[in-house]
């Protein structure tokens, strides 16, 4: 049952878990969860359907799911505070960490990959697509489409602004997301170019991610590096290796000593072989529009991209010690009772300022920053549409999507210098879902709204 919410979020409460649960019946989505924190406080928290279909177990705040991409966070969270410890340098060829991934050669010329490019997918590492040539087709495409659309959308948004209707999730033409260039309602039986990748179906378990980079190490690079944008999951598998060098710790054994530190007691890895406690099950529909378990995979190969699971509850706690962080420093320490955030408030904004060259397939006002996608404040005409500042990342993988969305409150000085407000201040919202072709974060948005 869902947590009693304050008074005052009641009614938002009511109309958000009404377009959850027509998202949920348009898509087809077994179970869906929700978790909503305002100022630092979780406001609610509830679970819609079923996290096991055969066994009719139902979804609540407590059940865990795969959070896919959003995993990308976590693991910059731990690249953050290692930067920050002044153990690693962003800037450093990731030879200098991991010997064992070849230097490169672009077109005759050497070149360097640095964690830098790595976490803003700069890299030239390649995705789960092998074809070079498949790939530029695809971005020359979307490119196109995007020429053709970018004028109709944009006259129609200012037609529905200057009507009062909603904005609604836009055409997206970029295809190289992991798993988020998808419809809003999920037609059974259709698949992202996405899942037709042999690779998202690996089922060898590697006991390293050192053992996972033979994967890809010895492809060639797609483009030289910080020329252009693609995104790519196994630029983060190499990630977690420069982690693990740098810590002196296992990959895992540090996200989780990390998870630990941030109280999220939910979060685990994505190990079929364990027993997890609240783990939903996985599902898609197949070619005949059934619904089945989704495909045995194991996702021991992309930890830091795309292997944990996770809680919404947990989810909203990871939002907060980041909005905290990013916020603590403009508040005065009065009597030294404001404790230090988890990182420090730069390093956040650094983490959270557009990357130039960078993309975003889920949202298109939004570039590519430090594995977190940005909007940044923006209002073009008086009395129309106003763009806030927020930062998100989307998550699909084999059976599940999900988003994390973090909007941070606009802090007036009064506020601040008063002392009546504390950090963390701002909407917080979180949806994970065992289907996969979800797209959710419009839905995230649309709450946020109405919650804030």
């Amino acid at each position: 049952s869902p947590l009693p919410p304050p008074r005052r979020f009641g009614a938002a409460i009511e109309r958000s878990r009404d377009l959850l649960r027509r998202i949920k019946d348009e898509a087809g989505i077994p179970g869906i969860l929700v978790g909503v924190s305002v100022d630092g406080k979780e406001v609610w928290s509830e679970g819609l359907g079923y996290a096991d279909v055969e066994n009719r177990v139902v979804c609540k705040p407590e059940t865990i799911m795969r959070i896919a991409s959003i995993s990308k966070c976590l693991t910059m969270m731990a690249v953050a505070k290692l930067w920050e410890e002044g153990k690693l340098d962003l800037d450093a060829p990731v030879q200098k960490y991991v010997p064992e991934f070849p230097e490169k050669v672009y077109e005759g010329e050497k070149v360097a990959i640095t964690t830098r490019l790595l976490v803003s997918h700069l890299s030239g590492i390649r995705h789960y697509e092998k074809d070079i040539t498949k790939v530029k087709e695809e971005k020359e495409k979307a490119n196109r489409a995007l020429k053709l659309t970018k004028p109709y959308q944009d006259k129609e948004q200012k037609e529905k602004e200057g009507k009062g209707i909603e904005k609604t999730d836009s055409v997206k033409p970029r295809k190289e997301h992991e798993g988020e260039v998808k419809s809003r309602v999920s037609k059974p039986g259709r698949r992202d170019k996405e899942f037709e990748q042999e690779e998202y179906y690996l089922k060898e378990k590697f006991e390293s991610v050192i053992e996972s980079l033979k994967i890809f190490k010895n492809d060639p690079l797609f483009f030289k590096p910080g020329s252009q944008f693609l995104y790519s999951t196994y630029g983060f598998t190499l990630l977690s290796a420069v982690v693990e060098r740098v810590s002196g710790q296992k990959f895992t054994d540090y996200m989780l000593k990390m998870f630990h530190d941030l109280d999220m007691l939910s979060t685990v890895l994505d190990d079929n072989e364990a027993m997890i406690y609240n783990r939903a099950r996985c599902y898609v529909y197949n070619k005949k529009g059934r619904l089945v378990n989704a495909p045995y995979v194991d996702n021991s190969y992309k930890w830091a991209g795309g292997g944990f699971l996770s809680s919404v509850g947990d989810l909203l706690k990871f939002g907060n010690a980041l909005l905290y962080s990013y916020q603590a420093g403009q508040f005065k320490n009065t009597n030294g009772k404001l404790l230090p955030g988890y990182l420090k408030a730069d390093t956040v904004a650094m983490m959270w300022t557009p990357v130039p060259k960078t993309e975003v397939s889920w949202d298109r006002d939004g570039k590519y920053a430090m594995a977190w996608a940005v909007v940044e404040k923006k209002q073009q005409c008086g009395c129309c549409r106003q763009q806030r500042h927020y930062a998100s990342h989307t998550g699909g993988a084999v059976g599940a999507s999900s988003v994390l969305l973090i909007l941070p409150e606009e802090l007036g000085s009064e506020a601040i210098d008063t002392g009546l407000v504390a950090p963390p201040r701002g909407v917080i919202v979180s949806i994970i879902c065992n289907m996969q072709s979800v797209s959710l974060n419009s839905t995230a948005l649309k709450i946020r709204d109405t919650c804030n």
